[in-house]
């Protein structure tokens, strides 16, 4: 059967265009059920036996849900215990365009057999298409397909001998469409009344708070503008779009980082909870810039959501803490208000319930274990057996007269300060690709015993007489590099880095390399590592272990005694290293006179090129920053944490990184003079001036200059920064200029015009050093193959849109490991101070705030705030000077940098945010402050 549509459009060039639309349809479509005797299917999904333990179903049925209820309560249908659901056409179409993320999942559960999840497809079926009526909108007519194919499914299952009692159960939320079905004699439930009654479904899974369900009628927000009027605003340049960036410190504040062209991108300050308008971390929102004159300064104070607030609680009462900073014009920023949102970001969130006092209430507060994410209202039964566990919860909606976003409940992760319960919560958050490799992937891996073949040998360069060797931290198994170094009979050396060849054994598009691609890096946490690539490789076969045979990538200077290259050559490679040397052990054979086997005399050549090519890059602008780095001493058999230090470099480990630069500096020429349009180059963008103000501040509060105009400016005052009888002020000042520096980015060549690395003060640099740990260094290492005649191209890697698009997933993937990273030490040093109990140790003043201040703990690369508010005791009197900084608590002046002394113990009262507390016990002032805890978070 045809049915066919014929209008008329309009053309550019102005004419008319007679189009016609046909649509096929067909009546041999088949349900899909097993039930089925009428339909000639070749094979079935829907189940026969459908029963669920329910007490509103007690008999068979197949659950059909409308486009909102796929919308909202995916999670629910992802549950294992909902099977054999119809999923219609149109609802799969209408998902498809409102919601990508959405969709992906929908599509997931109906490649899962195990689901029994049927696609009909009744738009092209003879008895279930409809054309939208005169008058009718599109929504209206795509409900009135759903209850018309309900309908055609109910009769047609009634008309097979099999099993008269099986029922087809429409799920919908939306009133008016339940009203009509139930007219029409359908079986028609809400989702939570149907869902409530599966008694083996926990009833957490069904609390979806609805907007007819909130009990507050009082209006808390600003209405969101419609998406049409947003774009419209945009484009006339009335509002700017931007992400979402809620503030750790404040909760009544936030930042929108709106992107221009080029370096052109401004950030607009939010403060209030009426200016925030429901925004959630991450959101792309609009803003509308307010007026010069309601301009501010970002608050100095630190301010956290310390309890749940009530829906009644006026902006006024909640905001009488938020105290902006201040009014000078020159510390005033672009400020604004969100009139919408663009696209929401939400994603489960772990966390704790925080629950009501009321007895036997259902309606609780779920508290994120991100202090950016509001606290969101769920609806549980269960709550009294969820106290004290980590789950996860997802966003429903954030109504305008509700205090906080309405969720539903997703999963349980076990024991809140379980260890493994803690790491999965902060794999989660930080989402951290961890789960095992699949059977596609490990397919992929070579048959063991693996050995070199002729193959092999015939189009490498036979380098295994070298004396190489390889300096890593101690307990290293997955070692990526290794170096060598002799002398030439001209009088110059040769020096080699020698990278292992990932990419031999991990093939363009493949399920290894996919997955791969997906995860980004490796994960180094505290005890654990969440590998990029399958153990064999990483740990194994890729490993440029001592006394075995790998395949590696070598790049191989001429040098001469002044450290100048004379040439450059690269070559993939065979290698056998005769040692593989922790930084402790290849320094102590540098220092040992004793020692002149072959394998130290490499190093000690090494090591006196390293510090001349070290000098020159100083010298030529390159920084040297700090950020106190920890280690953990782990039990073996417990593995808590028994000892903590932070960590002492050696020249070793500038001898490393020496050579790995430089690596991969000539990378980078490289594979840009091959491929100009399609390099994978990391750059190091230049601060903006306004990012110095701190360090300017603090370098004024000692009669000091810092100039910023340049790297080398600012290489040249760090290093004339010194304090007599002061000798951690250069560190301290290191520290804060290392907060200053913007994130290195990876980027593609020909999407990109700006390639200096600002850090390194390279005008072009790479990462090709570690392809064992990071996916860009492989993408690097194809490159280069290609480059030298190696290997062959393939279409992606010569692609400068998806080389783009797969920069932008590595900046995310390497920016989520960093902070999964200091997430892991801050937990076991929690651990390590729950076992010490109390401690005194000095530290220094980072930061001064308004009601705080920031201490560094050196020994232990702690950063904590002392407040000195306290809402249950009478507040000291409180001098804030914005200009110094400095802050004066009952006479006692706090400036940066100033020593102090402090009393340390673990405070877990609160399960949920456990934390390090502190209280100063020199200088004594009257009002002692508390100090709460957070890890030193370094250059981003």
């Amino acid at each position: 059967m045809l049915k066919s549509k014929t209008f008329v459009k309009k053309t550019r060039s102005g004419g008319i265009m007679k189009i016609v639309r046909e649509h096929y349809l067909r009546d041999d479509i088949w349900c899909g059920s097993e039930v089925c005797t009428e339909c000639k299917q070749e094979e079935t999904v829907l189940q026969k036996d459908t029963y669920i333990e329910s007490n509103l179903c007690s008999f068979p049925h197949y659950l059909l849900p409308d486009t909102n209820i796929v919308l909202s309560q995916i999670d629910i249908l992802e549950d294992p215990l909902i099977k054999n659901v119809i999923i219609l056409q149109t609802v799969l179409q209408e998902v498809r365009h409102r919601s990508a993320p959405i969709y992906k999942r929908l599509k997931d559960i109906l490649h899962d057999k195990e689901k029994h999840f049927y696609t009909f497809t009744n738009e092209h079926h003879r008895e279930t298409y409809i054309e939208r009526e005169q008058g009718e909108s599109a929504n209206d007519r795509n409900d009135r397909a759903i209850r018309i194919s309900t309908k055609w499914y109910s009769d047609h299952l009634n008309n097979t001998p099999t099993d008269k009692r099986l029922k087809v159960v429409l799920l919908t939320n939306d009133r008016g469409n339940k009203e009509k079905a139930e007219e029409s004699g359908l079986l028609t439930y809400r989702c939570k009344k149907q869902h409530t009654t599966v008694t083996s479904v926990p009833q957490d899974e069904t609390a979806v708070l609805t907007s007819n369900e909130i009990t507050s009628s009082k209006v808390l927000f600003p209405e969101h503008l419609p998406l049409s009027r947003i774009q419209s605003g945009i484009k006339s340049g009335t509002f700017q779009q931007g992400t979402f960036r809620a503030s750790r410190d404040n909760y009544l504040e936030a930042t929108v980082f709106v992107h221009g062209e080029g370096d052109d991108s401004t950030e607009v300050l939010i403060q209030g909870l009426q200016n925030l308008n429901r925004a959630v971390h991450q959101d792309l929102v609009a803003v509308e810039i307010l007026p010069l004159n309601q301009w501010v300064a970002p608050s100095s104070v630190v301010l956290q959501d310390e309890g749940p607030k009530e829906d009644d609680v006026t902006e006024e009462e909640e905001e009488a803490e938020l105290k902006s900073g201040p009014s000078g014009a020159a510390s005033r920023k672009p400020t604004g208000r969100v009139v919408g949102i663009i696209k929401r970001n939400w994603r489960p969130f772990c966390g704790m319930l925080f629950l009501s006092q009321i007895k036997e209430a259902t309606r609780h507060l779920f508290t994120p274990a991100d202090r950016r994410i509001p606290r969101i209202r769920i609806e549980t039964r269960q709550a009294a057996t969820l106290a004290g566990q980590r789950i996860m919860v997802a966003v429903d909606g954030w109504p305008k007269h509700s205090r906080y976003p309405n969720g539903h409940f997703v999963r349980s992760l076990g024991s809140a300060g379980d260890k493994e319960t803690e790491t999965e919560v902060l794999l989660l958050e930080h989402d951290v690709p961890h789960q095992d490799f699949s059977q596609a992937v490990l397919s992929f891996l070579p048959k063991m015993p693996w050995n070199i073949t002729e193959e092999d040998m015939a189009v490498r360069e036979d380098l295994r007489n070298l004396t190489v060797c390889s300096v890593d931290p101690p307990g290293c198994t997955d070692i990526d590099d290794a170096l060598h170094c002799r002398d030439l009979p001209n009088g110059n050396q040769e020096v080699g880095v020698h990278i292992a060849d990932v990419s031999h054994f991990i093939r363009p598009g493949n399920a290894m390399d996919l997955e791969a691609a997906n995860r980004g890096t490796t994960v180094y946490l505290t005890g654990r590592r969440i590998d990029m690539v399958p153990e064999l490789l990483s740990s194994n076969l890729c490993s440029l272990r001592s006394s075995v045979e790998r395949l590696a990538f070598s790049c191989i200077w001429e040098i001469n005694d002044k450290a100048e290259i004379v040439k450059t050559r690269f070559t993939k490679s065979v290698i056998n290293s005769k040692a593989s040397l922790t930084y402790a052990e290849a320094q102590m054979r540098i220092d040992d006179a004793n020692m002149n086997d072959d394998t130290t005399k490499s190093l000690r050549g090494l090591n006196r090129l390293a510090k001349i090519l070290k000098k020159r890059r100083i010298e030529k602008g390159a920084l040297t920053l700090s950020s106190p780095e920890v280690r953990f001493h782990i039990d073996s058999e417990t593995h808590d944490p028994i000892d903590l230090q932070t960590k002492e470099l050696k020249e070793t480990n500038s001898m490393v990184e020496e050579f790995m630069l430089l690596a991969n500096i000539s990378v980078a020429q490289k594979i840009y003079d091959e491929f100009s349009e399609c390099a994978l180059l990391r750059k190091h963008p230049a601060p903006p001036p306004s990012n110095y103000d701190i360090l300017n501040k603090a370098a004024k509060s000692k009669d000091m200059v810092i100039h910023t105009d340049s790297a080398k400016a600012l290489a040249d005052s760090l290093d004339a920064a010194q304090v007599d009888g002061f000798p951690y002020f250069n560190t301290l000042l290191r520290i804060l200029a290392t907060r200053c520096m913007m994130q290195a980015v990876y980027f593609c060549s020909g999407m990109d015009s700006d390639f200096h690395h600002y850090g390194l003060a390279s005008p072009i640099y790479t990462h090709f050093t570690s392809p064992i740990r990071r996916y860009s260094d492989i993408i690097v290492h194809r490159l280069l193959a290609v480059a030298i005649g190696a290997d062959s191209t393939y279409p992606d890697l010569m692609d400068k849109h998806k080389q783009s698009a797969l920069c932008n997933n590595l900046n995310y993937r390497h920016k989520m490991a960093q902070y999964a990273q200091r997430a892991s030490v801050a937990y076991h040093t929690q651990l390590f101070f729950k076992s010490r109990g109390i401690l005194n140790e000095e530290g220094f003043i980072l930061f001064v705030r308004k009601n705080a201040i920031i201490v560094l703990i050196p020994k232990f690369g702690l950063e904590g705030t002392v407040f000195f508010e306290n809402k249950d005791k009478p507040s000291p009197k409180l001098i804030f000077n914005e200009e110094v900084p400095s802050l004066t608590v009952e006479g006692h002046s706090f400036n940066m940098f100033d020593k102090v002394k402090v009393t340390i113990s673990l405070d877990a009262s609160n399960v949920q945010h456990q934390k390090i507390r502190m209280s100063l016990v020199e200088p004594n002032v009257i009002f002692p402050g508390k100090l709460t805890y957070r890890m030193l978070m370094g250059c981003q």
